[in-house]
């Protein structure tokens, strides 16, 4: 292999006779500077069939003459030609001619690992790193299994080794990528390794697909057990809000969370509620302050209390009267009536009904916290729980930093998928005001962010320029491309590959390593309870009836076209299920064109057998 053309000081031609190049592969150009590590980002082939000058934006003359001079027989042989980057600019440019090889293990392990196995997440391989395998050391082999066309397959490429301890410098992780591209399941294997490290982290999943109790039927013979490392909580349902520890700003950021509040409605809020009030406690005093707006006039209420049935009623108008002269005139009718419509809905949806103090708790046990419920519910709860459990990690920390006493309270990774639900880009909403703090300021205080999304362009620009690693997967959609192109230092070679990667592949833009590295994740220990193909559902639901309805007749075959009637009644009687005519009919021809009962023609009409 040899350095052909005009080079520069970062990119140069190579070509050979023998060897067919790869993309995203090393090499080591043999220069008079020294031993220059380069990677291959784009590759070609060429024979007598296809003259070297078809492609004229790939190689130029110089290439061409270069390669006749070196001894290539460029209109007889079969040449192989690649564009070679160097991972660091020369001080000269490349010279032509110069050897290049394949490059030992030695050479490029402080590039591609960072860190031991013990202190990074094991995510996947570094592709075409498969030639470097054999010298590398055994403690960085056997650690996974990837999925290739030919199903499970054992490692054969050098491990990506995710620096846990970089975060602190490099805060924050993105996982990018379209509908099957593999993103979700990206985003299990991240989960699964900050398990196996007992990392606190809040996992916040609208799609109910974060479960890692099932085993895949290809890992049974190295299960590994994740019952004791998780905990999966629904909002309204196990967690909640309780009411009484809320403040003023927690309440507005909860009832701003299903559309913006107005100002006279923020006002409301900080006029009614008092401290340690109760749900019912405001409630009631919204409720009254608007039927006493309803009457409209001191006197109008003052005529309520006269004409009273009772001690009770007077008693509440009188209750009415006074939040009536008090808050009248701060508090507009229409606000009031809001805030009350917006607290019963939250209260209607359970968000009250229950206290966060199990996810605090699992938090500091070193649990993943997988909180679950709808899209809106969570961007309603999220608002509350990550402004909570953030600040008490901040609090303790800067209680450390004044040697005060405080309760400790761990680091931990915020984890999201669909995230630009969470943090629009181009509006404002509570869950991405928290979100923004957090990846701001939140490496101080060591909370992190794990946001995947299918939609990188959606996601709010602030938030997507602080994720300094970032996974993409298989991208079709030009403005998502465009955006991460501008947002890591991936290629326009390689921004072609994205909307064709195969399922699984990535791109790993990280500011630790300081370029992008093409790997595939590993195949994962647990599986998504969503992962059942729909139409296999349908075929086992049809047969799982079919079985049940062949149960229920088979002690009463054979039934005459004439006798359905009774064989109606019978049923009804013996299994207390009712079928009209029609419907029996059709249960028993579907048993028929699907051979598990027999048909006769006969004088009276069809009569259904055993087979």
């Amino acid at each position: 292999m040899k350095v052909l053309g005009i080079t520069t000081q970062q990119e140069f031609y190579v070509g050979s006779k023998d060897r067919n190049f790869r993309i995203n592969e090393f090499l080591v150009v043999e220069d008079k500077q020294g031993d220059l590590i380069a990677e291959v980002v784009e590759a070609q082939t060429f024979n007598r069939y296809i003259p070297l000058n078809v492609y004229g934006d790939f190689v130029d003359a110089s290439v061409i003459e270069s390669m006749k001079a070196l001894g290539y027989d460029v209109d007889e042989e079969t040449i192989y030609i690649a564009k070679l980057r160097l991972l660091e600019e020369a001080l000269y440019p490349v010279e032509t001619g110069s050897d290049v090889r394949i490059p030992k293990f030695s050479e490029i392990k402080n590039l591609m690992l960072r860190t031991k196995k013990e202190e990074g997440l094991v995510l996947g391989v570094i592709r075409n790193t498969d030639s470097l395998y054999d010298e590398c050391e055994d403690e960085f082999k056997d650690l996974l299994y990837t999925f290739e066309e030919r199903g499970l397959v054992k490692q054969r490429e050098i491990p990506f080794i995710m620096d846990l301890k970089s975060m602190h410098q490099y805060p924050h992780i993105g996982v990018f990528g379209g509908s099957g591209s593999g993103k979700s399941f990206g985003l299990r294997v991240l989960l699964e390794e900050l398990m196996q490290k007992e990392i606190p982290t809040i996992v916040l999943d609208p799609h109910y697909e974060m479960d890692f109790s099932d085993c895949p039927d290809y890992f049974k013979d190295e299960k590994r057990d994740f019952n004791g490392s998780f905990k999966c909580l629904q909002v309204g349902v196990h967690v909640g809000v309780k009411f009484e520890d809320l403040t003023a700003g927690d309440l507005k950021n909860l009832l701003d969370a299903s559309s913006p509040l107005s100002d006279a409605m923020n006002n409301v809020v900080d006029v009614l509620f008092k401290n340690k009030d109760s749900y019912l406690s405001f409630s009631n005093r919204l409720q009254a302050l608007t039927e006493a707006q309803e009457e409209g006039s001191v006197q109008r209420i003052q005529q309520r209390i006269e004409n009273a049935k009772n001690n009770d009623e007077k008693e509440a108008w009188e209750v009415r009267k006074d939040l009536f002269i008090q808050y009248d005139k701060t508090c507009p009718y229409n606000s009031v009536k809001g805030i009350l419509w917006r607290l019963r809905r939250l209260y209607n949806e359970g968000i009250f009904s229950k206290d966060s103090r199990d996810i605090e708790n699992y938090l500091k046990e070193g649990f993943l916290v997988i909180i679950q419920g709808s899209t809106r519910i969570l961007q309603v709860y999220s608002t509350y729980i990550l402004n909570n459990i953030y600040h008490k990690r901040r609090e303790y920390k800067d209680a450390q930093y004044k040697k005060a006493a405080a309760d400790y309270f761990p680091p931990f990774i915020v984890v999201t998928d669909e995230a630009h639900n969470f943090a629009p880009k181009g509006y404002e909403s509570p869950s991405k005001s928290i979100l923004k703090e957090i990846s701001q300021e939140g490496r101080k205080y060591g909370v992190f962010l794990a946001l995947a999304t299918q939609r990188p362009t959606l996601l709010d620009e602030t938030i997507t320029a602080q994720l300094n690693t970032k996974l993409i997967f298989r991208t079709v959609r030009a403005s998502d491309i465009d955006t991460i192109k501008e947002e890591t230092d991936i290629t326009s070679e390689e921004a072609k590959r994205l909307p064709y990667l195969r399922t699984g592949d990535v791109f790993i833009s990280s500011a630790v390593v300081g370029r992008t590295i093409f790997a595939r994740i590993r195949a994962a220990y647990t599986i998504s309870p969503h992962t059942q193909n729909p139409f296999d559902e349908l075929k086992q639901k049809k047969n799982e009836g079919d079985e049940k309805f062949m149960r229920i007749i088979s002690d009463k075959l054979p039934i005459l076209g004439t006798d359905l009637l009774n064989t109606i009644i019978e049923i009804e009687r013996d299994e207390k299920i009712t079928f009209t005519q029609d419907e029996l009919i059709q249960k028993l021809e579907n048993l028929y064109k699907n051979n598990l009962i027999g048909r006769e023609n006969t004088p009276f009409g069809y009569m259904y057998t055993k087979l």
